[in-house]
């Protein structure tokens, strides 16, 4: 470092203690005066247009920067030194407009952030369904380029080259593409899912062979909870090309249940008797009220689909409900003798082995059997 570049070399930082405590006192005043000064913004904002409070909040500061500044050259009495550093690096007052210029752009960019994440955050709560993540995510993606575009400016205003940056910088982007491209993928994903919202934390959902509570929904991730107590975690990416259910969207579910009936049984007081054992299931909603239909004729019963509805859908809720309508339902058809039937077989013989016959006595031999009476039965297990 030349002596000419150097305000305050190291021997001189240990003879000027004092000049160290008016600095570091310089500098405490400052934030304890910007500090009083957003605290008392804060008080009287509802009493001012938010945007002209930004903008007088952004000049305050602008000042109080130029005044902290000038205290600090003059406590360490370097004016001569930065007159000879600015004159090496153009002529002092360009040099002090530019200087001006950028901390007064910063400044406005500054309160120009405020203003933006308060127009969000008022969009958001004019809409609903948006939640604090996704306006949080917003905001940082707006400051983000925000202050990218605030460097490009700060350094063409100094005069600096960006060709050569931009282009090292084209370069670098297309290598991190391609290194990360399946991470990229699931970032743009993981917007996606932010602002199409297919689901929300606290849902149930299934994607793909996953079923569980979302709990957390980020960038890159999506988190849920099985019934199993297990966590799972699942790029964006792969949510995306999912089929997502979500059986807790409308706060309510309906659920089936299936039972069958003999066919002897009288099915329209069956449907009847098991309408009424629904209606009385606590965990089971009135409205929409509950249904049994008629589906399908089943090997040994004629088959009934019990359809119901239960509220703010979770995995207790729905085997609650469900452990209740198989309960009720059996507890009434037993009531009203309506048999629930065993799995049953009938057995028979093809015409020309002229049918099954049984031999009377339990020891006869086997070889005593005629080829009616093999072939018959052989038929009847078939």
């Amino acid at each position: 470092m030349t002596p000419a570049l150097a305000l305050v070399s190291l021997p001189d930082l240990a003879t000027h203690w004092s000049d160290l405590a008016l600095s570091l006192g310089s500098v405490v005043a400052f934030v304890v005066v910007w500090w009083a000064i957003r605290r008392v913004a804060d008080r009287v904002r509802g009493e001012f247009g938010a945007r002209l409070l930004d903008l007088l909040l952004g000049l305050l500061l602008l000042g109080l920067l130029v005044a902290e500044g000038s205290a600090l050259v003059y406590i360490w009495n370097v004016e001569a030194r930065l007159f000879e550093i600015l004159r090496q690096i153009g002529d002092p007052i360009t040099v002090g407009a530019r200087a001006f210029v950028s901390l007064a752009i910063a400044a406005l960019t500054y309160v120009a952030t405020g203003v933006i994440r308060r127009a969000i955050e008022n969009v958001a709560k004019r809409r609903d369904g948006i939640t604090d993540h996704e306006v949080e995510i917003t905001f940082r993606l707006v400051q983000v380029g925000i202050y990218l575009v605030l460097t490009f400016v700060l350094l063409r205003i100094w005069g600096v080259d960006l060709s050569g940056f931009l282009i090292g910088a084209g370069f670098l982007g297309i290598v991190l593409g391609m290194a990360a491209r399946q991470t990229l993928g699931a970032v743009l994903a993981g917007f996606v899912l932010m602002f199409a919202r297919p689901f929300e934390i606290g849902d149930w959902v299934e994607v793909g062979e996953n079923e569980g509570i979302v709990t957390e929904i980020s960038i890159v991730n999506t988190r849920i909870q099985t019934f199993d107590g297990e966590y799972v975690m699942l790029p964006n990416d792969y949510v995306g090309s999912q089929e997502v259910i979500n059986r807790s969207r409308k706060g309510r579910l309906r659920l089936h249940v299936e039972v069958g009936v003999d066919y002897g049984a009288d099915v329209d007081q069956a449907v009847e008797v098991a309408e009424e054992a629904m209606r009385d299931v606590e965990e089971v909603l009135s409205v929409p009220r509950p249904q049994a239909v008629l589906t399908s004729f089943g090997d040994s019963a004629v088959t009934i689909d019990l359809r119901f509805w239960i509220d703010k859908p979770s995995a207790r809720r729905k085997w609650r409900a469900h452990t209740a309508i198989i309960s009720a339902v059996h507890e009434t058809f037993d009531e009203h003798d309506i048999k629930i039937p065993f799995p049953q077989r009938e057995l028979s013989a093809r015409p020309e082995a002229e049918g099954l016959r049984v031999r009377d006595g339990a020891d006869a031999p086997v070889d005593d059997v005629d080829d009616a009476d093999v072939s018959g039965s052989t038929e009847g297990e078939r």
